[in-house]
């Protein structure tokens, strides 16, 4: 999102909390919120798929520090009345930093330039906030031509982009666009090095680096395991007693069968093979993780059937080697 949005947008009030939450309250809050709109209670619900969206891109703000510490400083300026517009590649954040080189005599310049940085992704998609920070460089050597600062530079990714790679748009600081490969399966808090892409050498030597961290938004569904993805799958009391074959989304929205075995307990694992994360290092698998939903509502045919179920059934003490356990 770009900058200039943040002084509009005020997180704390989408999540309802205060400026001080701890981050277990506001991942509590979050966790609530997601819930309650997420779109798969609220089918064909457009204002809760909104709410839902808008609640994910205030935590996914707030929970990452340094993002937060850096709304929070951008807030506090947008309260004096300062705007920035956005630069020429649009879509993302204007950049705001202070840049500062060693200069060879042990004067030191510094530079508070405002250039926007990251433009529209190659194949349309969207990207998070960027930032270039400060610059750090210095010398090869005292013999030697005077090396390039380095410039640091920040972008936060969604999710699916960050799992199946894709080339962004930065725009440096003389304005010229400099494109970026986001490898596939790049992790939160990730460093990219462009080499000799940063400042100029003011005597002929090398040129310094772009060094970029990249975030990564969460999922509403799945999380990230190494290579593998996990997603938590709901199934019905009878499928997992009875077995059942049923559907599971994959990244990207495709969808995959599974079988679920007569018996099946909540929390048992069913692995889809080459399903996960795929780089040049290896490919993943899904892990569909197993939930077992318990019904909140039983009509009166519903609850006889349970009560004579409850009759026939094994008797048995599910918690018999946990009494065991607890004593040894």
């Amino acid at each position: 999102m770009a900058s200039q949005d943040w002084f509009d947008k005020d997180f704390y009030k989408v999540l309802g909390v205060s400026k001080d939450v701890s981050d277990a309250e506001l991942k509590k809050t979050y966790r609530k919120l997601a819930r309650t709109y997420h779109p798969d209670s609220n089918a064909g619900d457009a204002t809760a798929e909104a709410k839902f969206k808008e609640v994910s891109e205030a935590y996914s703000v707030l929970s990452d520090k340094e993002q937060r510490a850096e709304y929070d400083q951008i807030r506090a300026m947008g309260s004096g009345g300062a705007r920035f517009q956005p630069g020429a590649s649009g879509g993302f954040e204007d950049v705001f930093s202070r840049f500062s080189t060693s200069g060879g005599g042990g004067q030191q310049a510094d530079f508070d330039d405002l250039f926007a940085m990251f433009g529209q992704q190659s194949g349309g998609g969207r990207f998070g906030s960027g930032r270039f920070g400060q610059s750090s460089g210095g010398f090869r050597g005292f013999g030697g031509p005077q090396r390039g600062a380095d410039v640091t530079a920040r972008t936060t990714l969604d999710f699916t982009t960050a799992v199946k790679g894709d080339t962004i748009t930065l725009q440096g600081e003389d304005g010229k666009p400099i494109k970026i490969k986001i490898p596939a399966g790049v992790s939160d808090g990730q460093k990219i090095k462009l080499r000799g892409r940063g400042r100029p050498s003011p005597d002929g030597g090398e040129a310094g680096d772009i060094v970029l961290t990249v975030g990564v938004r969460p999922h509403p569904v799945f999380t990230r395991e190494g290579l593998n993805l996990r997603i938590h799958v709901p199934v019905t009391f009878t499928e997992a007693a009875l077995g059942a074959t049923i559907e599971v989304p994959t990244l990207g929205g495709d969808i995959v069968k599974l079988r679920v075995a007569p018996g099946t307990p909540s929390g048992r694992v069913l692995r889809v093979k080459g399903r996960g994360v795929q780089t040049a290092k290896g490919t993943g698998d899904l892990l569909a993780e197993v939930q077992v939903a318990v019904p909140t509502h039983l009509d009166a045919a519903a609850r006889e059937a349970l009560e004579r179920f409850h009759d026939l059934e094994p008797k048995e003490n599910p918690r018999a080697d946990l009494m065991i356990k607890a004593r040894e």
